[in-house]
């Protein structure tokens, strides 16, 4: 499978609310964090409880790719997401547009970062 493949593979796995899935495509180590900035999810581990956690928040999330641009080891995704409700009853997220950055080693995905 390509980094495209995969990286669309990930965004597959996220829209089908598959945390276990969407963190098979990744390295033992792997991260979510902001661009050039904190953690926000540590490890395959963090990564699969943060997503599935968010996915009960907002179970009509969804992420549109918008645009794809792709290097030797990284792949950006610029994308659209829809939140929907939450479950809690917290405030409506507004629908967003973000660039996310995908690091690859070898053929797994060793960290995404979000530029919003």
């Amino acid at each position: 499978m390509s980094k495209l493949e995969t990286a669309k593979a990930m965004i597959a796995a996220y829209n089908a609310k598959d945390a276990d899935l969407y963190v098979s495509y990744m390295t033992d180590d792997a991260c979510e964090a902001g661009y050039r900035g904190a953690v926000v999810r540590e490890g395959k581990e963090g990564t699969r409880t943060g997503l599935a956690a968010a996915f009960v928040k907002w179970p009509e999330n969804h992420a549109e790719i918008v645009s794809i641009e792709e290097t030797e080891n990284f792949v950006v995704f610029r994308e659209h997401v829809t939140r929907g409700p939450a479950s809690d009853g917290s405030e409506l997220v507004e629908p967003f547009d973000v660039l996310a950055v995908y690091s690859f080693e070898g053929d797994k995905c060793s960290r995404v970062e979000f530029i919003r």
